[in-house]
């Protein structure tokens, strides 16, 4: 029998595991690439997901030769984001849930996302969701993006914790494979937009943050 872990604290990722921004950035990104006469194919979407703004855009720009900048890439989606976002954004399914269960525990909680600090306040505070948390790790925090695991072992040291008692939860393998880099104890959160992934390293892998396992870790 497999004994019980000790989280001692969590680790939210932020795109497509607290909110269905990736369900925007998905149809921001078909957009951006209609305007130039080419589709946005299932190879760049996997090689953006995860990743800092920045990086993202390389890999768009090497995969398919565009010659934009990347400062008017970013530019342009942040623009056609808030638009598509206006009446699409939502939390993902549980997430209220979960945070129920990390105050009734008193567990200390912190996001680690791959986007700008802005943007994540934004966003957080929309939904008035940044109160909650302790403390919050951008792309402006380190120095090596995802899957590179130095922003959760970042987020370890802050919350003051071993990472193997840290609960990281991700949505798509560039995460996954930054947490379990650092040591981690990972649970997986794949969406449509990111289940192509391989998720081997993770602890447990659910459809959803309602998954009754993941519950069961918090309780």
């Amino acid at each position: 029998m497999t004994s019980r872990p000790v989280i001692r604290a969590v680790v939210f990722d932020l795109d497509g595991l607290m909110l269905n921004t990736e369900d925007i950035f998905e149809l921001a990104g078909v957009e951006l690439m209609a305007r130039r006469g080419l589709e946005m194919t299932d190879a760049i979407r996997h090689g953006m997901m995860g990743r800092r703004p920045v990086e993202a855009f390389t890999v768009l720009r090497d995969l398919t030769g565009l010659t934009d900048s990347l400062e008017d890439l970013m530019l342009e989606t942040k623009i056609l984001f808030a638009s598509l976002a206006e009446n699409r954004l939502a939390m993902m399914p549980g997430l209220l849930e979960v945070f129920e269960l990390l105050d009734a525990k008193r567990l200390p909680r912190a996001v680690a996302t791959s986007s700008p600090r802005t943007y994540m306040t934004h966003l957080l505070e929309k939904f008035n969701l940044l109160h909650r948390i302790d403390f919050t790790l951008t792309a402006e925090d380190v120095t090596h993006g995802k899957p590179h695991p130095e922003i959760y072992l970042k987020a370890a040291k802050m919350h003051g914790v071993d990472p193997a008692e840290m609960l990281v939860l991700e949505d798509s393998e560039t995460g996954t494979r930054a947490a379990a880099a650092a040591g981690a104890y990972i649970v997986s959160v794949p969406s449509r937009h990111t289940d192509f992934g391989d998720f081997s390293m993770s602890r447990l892998k659910v459809s959803s943050l309602l998954d009754e396992q993941l519950h069961a870790l918090l309780k």
